[in-house]
Order: C-alpha cells, then sequence, then structure tokens
C-alpha cells in the first residue's frame, strides 16, 4: 500500500529536523533518538505495491518496527536485523530506503514481482550476511557495489532476467561467502575469474545463462577445496574438460550437461570418490567413457546421454550397487548388457535408447526390484521379454525398434496399478494382445503396432479409464472394432491401420470425444461412415482410406470445425461431399478410388443414393399367408398348446394384412393417377414443342440478340452459321466456334451447349441466359444473345481478339488442351447454383498454375486464398447439380476461406 503524500512529507520533515530536534530535547533534559529503521522502511514501502495489504502494519507514526509483520530485530539493539518479504505477491522497485537499515543481518524478497533494474547507487549495509533476490523480474546489469563480499555469506540472484557479463571485481573479496546462485538470467561472457577468491564456497550454481569460452578447473575451481555442488550446465561453455578436477576432492554434485564441450572426459573424474550425482548429457563427449568412473561407489545418479560416447557397454557398471538411475540414450555404444544387471538393487530408471548394442535382454533385470522406468529403444536386442519384468511395478517400458520375438507377457497386479506408458513397436512380436491388458488402470500410452500380433482387438481395452494413445497399426488383427473401444472418453489418437479388421466403424465412435486423430485405413471395414462421427468436435485428422465403406458421406461432418486432414479413398463411397469444413477443398488423392463421389475433381460417375419407388406385389403377401396356412396344419398340436398367445398373433397378422391391402390399393391408384399426369406433360410438351411459340413466349428456333431482340431477317439457319465457323475450343458442356455476324454484327464466339435435359422450355431458357447476360465483370465475356429449340441450344458471346488478356492466357495453356478463353462457359443459373467457371481453370489447377487464373489488373489479393476459391468454382460447375452447393451454402463457405486449407497430412 503507497504512503500517503502528506505522511512523506511529515517523515521528510521529521528527518531534515532531526538534529536540531535531538539538541533541543537534549537542552531540555529529555534524550529523544528518531529511529532510522522506520524511516527506511516506511520510504522502501513507499516505492511497492502491495496488492493483499500484507504490509499494513507497518506504520510510520510507531515508534519501533519491531512488531511489525515480516520484522527481526535484535533483541539486545532493538534494530532491524531481518526483513523477510518472500512469496507475498509484491512488486514494484528496490529503493534506497533500505540503506537506512544500518544493522541488517538478512534481506530475503524472494518469488515477489520486482522488476526494473537494481540503482547502482544502492549499497546495502556493509554487515549484510545474506541477500536473496531470487524469481523475481530484475533486469540490467549486477551492480559491483550492491554488497560487501566481505561480509556476504549467502547470495542468490536467480531466476531473474540479468544481463550483460559478470563484474570481474565482483567477488574479489568473497572469503566468507559459502552460497553463489546466479542461475537462470541471461548473463553472458566468460566466468570471473575472481570466483577463485572464494576459498569457502561450497555450492555455486551458474546454470542456464550464456556463458561462453573454455573451462579450466585447475585455475578457476582449484582452490575451492570446500565445494560440494558445482552447477555450470545450459550455458554455452566450449572445449574440452582438462584434468584437474581432482583437486575438488569433496564435490558431491557435478552437472556439466547442456554446453559444447567435446573430447574425452578427464580421465582423474574417477577420483571424486564423494560424487553421488554425475551430470554429462547433451555436450559432443566422445571416446569410451574412463574406467575410472567405476571407482565412484557413492554415485547415485549417472547421465551421460545426447554425446558421442563410442566402445563397448561398460561391464563394470553392475559393480556400482548405489546407482539408481542410469541414462547412457543416444549415443554409439556397443556390444551386450552385462548379466550382472541384477546386481543393481537401487535402480529405478536405466535408459539406453538408441545405441547400437545387441543380445538378449538380462533376466536378472527382474531382480532390479525398484526398477519403474526401462527404456530400450532403438537398439538391436532380440530374444524375448522376460517374463518376470511385467511382474514389477514398472511405470514405463519402450522396448519400440529391437527385433525381439515371442509374445507379450501377461502382467501382474502389481503392473495392472503402476504402468503409464507400454512402447512395443517395431518389433518381431506374435501371439495375441493380452486381454489383461484392459486392467492397466494408469495406462495413458499403448503402442504395440508394427509386430505380427494374430487376434481380435481384446474387447477389454475400453475398461482403459486414462488412455490417451492407443497404437495397434500393422499388425496381423483381425474382427470388428470393439464397441466400447472409447468408452473412458479420454482418448485423443486411435491408429488401427494395416490390419484385417472387418465389420463397421462402431457407431459409438462418437464417444470419443477426446479424439483428435482416428486413423482405420488399410483395413476391411464395411457399412456406412456412422452419423455419431460428427460428435468428434476435437478431431482433426480423419483417415478411412483403403476400406470397403459404401453409402454416402453423412453431410453432419461438414459441421467439424477442427478437421484438416480428411482421406477416404479407395472406398465404395458415393454421393455429395458434406458441405462445409474442409471437405470442399480436398484434393484428388483424398477422394480417389471410390464408387461415385461427386466431385469435379474425380474422372468417374457420380452416383447419389435416390430412394427407389416403392414396389408392391401383392402375390407375394398372398403366398406368404398360404404358406402361415401350411405351417398351421402342419402344426397343429402346437397351435392347441399356445391357443391363447397364437389368438393374439392372429390378431396382429389379420390387422396387418389389411393394413397392407389398404397400402396396395392406394399406391396403386398413386401410380395410375402419375401415370395419367406424366401422359399429359408428355401431350402438352409435344404440342408447345410442335408450335413455333406459345403466348407470350419468346420465339423458338430464332437467333435472339439482347440488343436489337432479335437476329437480323439474313440470318435464318444458325446451324448453317455454324457450319462456316471455326471451332476454336470444346469442353464438356459443349463447342465453340469463331463465326461472323456480317459486317452489323462483326465477329463472335458462338457456344454450342451440349444435349441436357435441365431446361426444356423456352421462357426457362430465356430468363436464364437473360439473368447471365447481365452479369457484368472484367474477366467475363459478356453474353450477347442465344438460339432455342429443344434440339439446339446456342449462346452467343464477344469474342476476345488477338493481343488480348485472354488470348494471352490461352497461349500459355498447352496446345493439346484444346481449351479456349473464349470458351467461358455460362451453363444452367438458378436461383441456387452459381455455375461459371472457364474449362481453363480446370487445366490450370492440374498443373498446380492456380495464380494462372487471377486477374493480372488485381493489384493486390490473398494468394493464399486463390486455391480454396477455385476448389469452391469448381464444385459450383459440377456436372451433377446436385452435387452443388447452394448460394446460402456457397456464401458460408467464402466466409470461412480465410487462410489455406493445410495439405492432407501423411499418417505413416
Amino acid at each position: 500500500m503507497m504512503i500517503t503524500l502528506m505522511g512523506f512529507l511529515h517523515l521528510l520533515l521529521l528527518a531534515a529536523a532531526s538534529s536540531s530536534l535531538q539538541q533541543y530535547c537534549m537542552g531540555m533534559g529529555v534524550p529523544i533518538q528518531l529511529n532510522d529503521d522506520v524511516l527506511g522502511l516506511i520510504v522502501f514501502k513507499s516505492d511497492l505495491h502491495d496488492p493483499s495489504s500484507y504490509l499494513d502494519s507497518w506504520n510510520e507514526d510507531d515508534d519501533s518496527p519491531c512488531s511489525w509483520e515480516y520484522i527481526q530485530c535484535n533483541p539486545v539493539s532493538s534494530r532491524v536485523s531481518e526483513v523477510s518479504l518472500d512469496g507475498l505477491g509484491l512488486s514494484g522497485k528496490i529503493g534506497r530506503g533500505l540503506e537506512k537499515l544500518q544493522h541488517l543481518k538478512v534481506l530475503s524478497l524472494s518469488r515477489n514481482n520486482f522488476s526494473g533494474t537494481i540503482s547502482p547507487q544502492l549499497t546495502l549495509t556493509s554487515g549484510l550476511e545474506r541477500l536473496n533476490l531470487s524469481h523475481n523480474s530484475l533486469s540490467g546489469n549486477i551492480p559491483s557495489s550492491l554488497v560487501n563480499m566481505s561480509s556476504i555469506r549467502f547470495l542468490d540472484l536467480s531466476k531473474n532476467s540479468f544481463t550483460g557479463p559478470v563484474p570481474d571485481n565482483l567477488f574479489q573479496n568473497c572469503v566468507s561467502m559459502r552460497y553463489l546462485s546466479l542461475a537462470e538470467n541471461m548473463l553472458e561472457g566468460s566466468l570471473p575469474s575472481t570466483l577463485s577468491s572464494c576459498s569457502f564456497l561450497n555450492y555455486l550454481n551458474l546454470s542456464k545463462n550464456s556463458f561462453t569460452g573454455n573451462l579450466d578447473f585447475a585455475s578457476w575451481f582449484g582452490s575451492l577445496k570446500r565445494l560440494r555442488m558445482l552447477d555450470i550446465s545450459n550455458n554455452a561453455l566450449s572445449g574440452s574438460v582438462p584434468a584437474g578436477i581432482s583437486a575438488i576432492h569433496n564435490l558431491k554434485e557435478l552437472l556439466l550437461e547442456g554446453n559444447h564441450f567435446s573430447g574425452p572426459l578427464p580421465f582423474d573424474i574417477g577420483l571424486c570418490l564423494h560424487l553421488n550425482r554425475l551430470d554429462l548429457g547433451d555436450n559432443q563427449f566422445t571416446e569410451p567413457l574412463p574406467d575410472s568412473l567405476q571407482r565412484l561407489n557413492s554415485l547415485t545418479f549417472l547421465r551421460a546421454s545426447n554425446n558421442m560416447f563410442t566402445g563397448s557397454f561398460p561391464q563394470w557398471i553392475s559393480n556400482m550397487s548405489s546407482l539408481q538411475n542410469i541414462d547412457f540414450s543416444n549415443n554409439g555404444l556397443i556390444g551386450s548388457l552385462p548379466s550382472s544387471m541384477g546386481y543393481l538393487k537401487s535402480l529405478n530408471y536405466l535408459s539406453l535408447s538408441d545405441n547400437k548394442l545387441s543380445g538378449n535382454i538380462p533376466m536378472s533385470l527382474v531382480d532390479c526390484t525398484h526398477l519403474s522406468v526401462i527404456n530400450l529403444r532403438s537398439n538391436n536386442f532380440h530374444g524375448m521379454i522376460p517374463e518376470g519384468l511385467f511382474d514389477l511395478g514398472l511405470e514405463e517400458v519402450d522396448f519400440s525398434q529391437n527385433a525381439l520375438m515371442g509374445s507379450i507377457p501377461h502382467g501382474s497386479s502389481r503392473l495392472f496399478e503402476s504402468l503409464r506408458t507400454l512402447d512395443l513397436s517395431r518389433n518381431n512380436l506374435t501371439g495375441s494382445m493380452p486381454a489383461e491388458m484392459g486392467l492397466f488402470s494408469s495406462l495413458t500410452y499403448l503402442n504395440i503396432s508394427w509386430n505380427n500380433l494374430q487376434s481380435m482387438v481384446p474387447p477389454e481395452l475400453g475398461f482403459f479409464q486414462n488412455l490417451t494413445i492407443l497404437d495397434l497399426r500393422n499388425n496381423a488383427l483381425f474382427g470388428p472394432i470393439p464397441e466400447d473401444i472409447c468408452d473412458s472418453g479420454s482418448l485423443g489418437i486411435l491408429q488401427l491401420d494395416g490390419n484385417t479388421l472387418t465389420g463397421p466403424v462402431p457407431e459409438d465412435i462418437g464417444n470419443c470425444t477426446s479424439l483428435y486423430l482416428l486413423s482405420l485405413s488399410h483395413n476391411n471395414l464395411s457399412g456406412s461412415i456412422p452419423v455419431s462421427a460428427s460428435k468428434l468436435k476435437r478431431l482433426k485428422i480423419l483417415n478411412l482410406e483403403f476400406n470397403e465403406l459404401s453409402g454416402e458421406i453423412p453431410q453432419e461432418l461438414g459441421r467439424l470445425e477442427n478437421l484438416l486432414a480428411v482421406n477416404i479413398s479407395y472406398n465404395r463411397l458415393t454421393g455429395r461431399l458434406p458441405v462445409g469444413g474442409i471437405f470442399q477443398s480436398l484434393d484428388e488423392s483424398s477422394l480417389q478410388g471410390n464408387l461415385g463421389i461427386c466431385s469435379p475433381l474425380l474422372k468417374g460417375p457420380c452416383k447419389m443414393n435416390v430412394p427407389k419407388p416403392l414396389v408392391l406385389d401383392p402375390n407375394a403377401y398372398g403366398n406368404q399367408m398360404g404358406n402361415h396356412k401350411q405351417r398351421d396344419r402342419s402344426s397343429n398340436s402346437t397351435q392347441l398348446s399356445h391357443h391363447k398367445f397364437l389368438s393374439v398373433s392372429a390378431i396382429v397378422a389379420i390387422s396387418a394384412a389389411i393394413l397392407i391391402a389398404i397400402g396396395v390399393i392406394v399406391i396403386t391408384l398413386l401410380n395410375v393417377s402419375a401415370r395419367r399426369r406424366l401422359t399429359f406433360v408428355d401431350n402438352a410438351l409435344e404440342s408447345m414443342c410442335s408450335s413455333s411459340s406459345r403466348s407470350g413466349s419468346p420465339p423458338v428456333g430464332k437467333l435472339i440478340m439482347f440488343d436489337s431482340g432479335s437476329s437480323p431477317d439474313w440470318i435464318s439457319n444458325p446451324e448453317s452459321l455454324l457450319n462456316k465457323a471455326s471451332e476454336i475450343g470444346s469442353g464438356v458442356f459443349g463447342t465453340v466456334y469463331k463465326a461472323s455476324l456480317g459486317a452489323q454484327g462483326g465477329i463472335v464466339a458462338i457456344k454450342k451447349l451440349a444435349t441436357s435435359n435441365i431446361i426444356q422450355y423456352p421462357e426457362d431458357f430465356d430468363r436464364e441466359v437473360k439473368i447471365l447476360g447481365k452479369a457484368k465483370h472484367p474477366n467475363l465475356i459478356a453474353l450477347m444473345g442465344y438460339y432455342w429449340t429443344p434440339q439446339t441450344k446456342l449462346l452467343v458471346t464477344e469474342y476476345a481478339p488477338n493481343g488480348s488478356l485472354q488470348a494471352k492466357l490461352h497461349e500459355r495453356l498447352p496446345s493439346t488442351s484444346s481449351i479456349s478463353w473464349a470458351n467461358r462457359r455460362p451453363v444452367e443459373y438458378g436461383e441456387d447454383n452459381v455455375v461459371i467457371l472457364s474449362d481453363h481453370v480446370r487445366v490450370l489447377l492440374e498443373q498446380g498454375n492456380v495464380l494462372e487464373c487471377v486477374d493480372h489488373s488485381m493489384s493486390t489479393y490473398q494468394e493464399d486464398e486463390v486455391l480454396p476459391v477455385l476448389k469452391l468454382a469448381l464444385v459450383c460447375t459440377s456436372q451433377i447439380p446436385s452435387s452443388r452447393p447452394s448460394m446460402t451454402e456457397v456464401v458460408r463457405i467464402l466466409q470461412v476461406i480465410k487462410t489455406p486449407v493445410p495439405q492432407r497430412m501423411d499418417l505413416y
């Protein structure tokens, strides 16, 4: 809480008048000494923000601060000796009011939010013994005058944002220093050479900075005979580690990981007989581990991972009976593990992954009863997994990428409760998946992929309460996918690819509410994709390729907003793709190989699951009734014994027969009525087509130009006009000709539309084409007129002259494509369809030249939006009207096109 302005001015007046006031009072015979501690602490508090009001007891009107919270005083002198404000959430800066505390021994301000730089003028009392400013946000350089190094015993400035080099004279007189930590700052430069003056130092932590240079144990640390812990990890120190470390013979912890040290380890490292923790990881050490390490009988932690150590695995390791943690992962070690590994009775963590080790997994490891983590990934181990290992209380097991054979051990009740991670992938395991796996109550990760397991997927897998990843790919698993595989609701990744699973995708797959990757490819799954999959709101990847799935894709899947990659290729799927989401932007490789998915990217047919007309055979019901009667006669005794039940059945059967008969009569009448209506429509259509025009209808069989209303009289037969014209392009919707309408009409492009039954009446054609004629855009060729008969439909457009942008684009197209820029295709235009797209766009998409489709006159546009917009356009021009999105859907899709859809992810 900030001091009031009046109170602060009052203190300043008190300080200014202190000497005269003291003299006056002494003259009156009243000895008064103004308390500097109150003044200093109140001034210090004025620079702070105390959101929880922890310092409310600090009152400037008090004669002494000894009763204030977080303050301790010397009982003899009644002066402040300790200020401990750790973890109070204070913020602000460390002000100079602390200089008033001349008897202060301990100042601890850790785990707060102090920020800013420490003033170079701030000099704490020369008697300060303990200073802790750790876990704050202090920045800038470390002032060399902050403390008196001759008296300070404990200095912790760790976990701040101090920068720059450490002043080389900072530790020039640190004879009393016992504890020093500058860890987790942004300090740089060389290690200060004056550290050698701190001869009584027993804890030194300089880790997680950016210190550089070579390491010289003899000159920097040789005099630190009392040092117990040395941590210089996670810096940028380099070069070899020279001999001389044995001079620090009392050292218990040596942490060198995360630097750029290279070369061999110093041979005398094994002479530090008191070492219990040695971390050499994440460097560039080479050559074999020195044999002197085996003398470290007190060592409990040995980490040498992520180096370049070579040679055989040290057989002497089993003699270091105190070891609890061994990590030699990611090196170049060869050979086999000693059969005496079981002597490591205290071993808790063993990681030897990513080496070149071979041989069997020692059976004696079952004697390491405290073992909880074992990682042998990516070696050449062979043989079987020792049965007894799965009787231990293991928490993590990773034997992946080896050559292990045999079956998976069943495990014990102790393992069921403890195991969290099991990875046996990429081995040669056979047999079945133990049903006991469903009892692993703590399991979160299970990967047994790329083996040769031959069994059904145990239904017990649905018992997992905490499983987040299940990977059973590329085995020989058969049978159905268990219905309750997602009963726990925690599964995030489910991969069952490359098996021989049959049956449908379970309808209960919708219970996998946490699923973000579902991959069931390369199986024999059948049936339809369940609608319940639309409940997977977190799903990002869906891979169902190479199965026997059939039917239409549920439209509800288009609502999965987080879906980024889908592959449904090589199934038996049909019908329209879901609107929305990623489905309208899938590439050909994600859709190909199906029976009839409606997509402009696919060359095959589009098959819609249209309900077939109901056809009833009245005789069939009669035969069934007859059969019932036959069975009734042959089972007379049964009828007598179940008379009451059959009476009810007879009533139900009679009622059903009556309803069926009524249904047959109604449907027959409806069919007769429908046939009569169809006959009437056919006759009316024939009558309309036989007449030249209807009342109020546009003329039929005449070229209509929008500017003049009709063609010149001398153009009587557009077909003869086309015979004289030159063909300049063709597409799936028709052929384009270059023709001349004479001096008055000039050169035009005439598109002869392919035969279509979509528009049957001239009024409809006239209305739709006139709507198209109103469309104006620099990149749309103007529609000038049309010609309609039931057999021939023509569209007349402007012709793009040579040298125009359209002609230039045409020149860049392959000569074999027979595509023309003039071949802009205005096709069926309805209230819910926008289907204007040139054939050349499709060619450019196939070539990957999507930016060629953009109007060069557009100065700015989002390149990432070109591809999804063009794909949407292709869907809008589908040959199957029912597969085109409605205008509402088009608008919705355009609204969500902001960034390019990610390419299909490779799930293998």
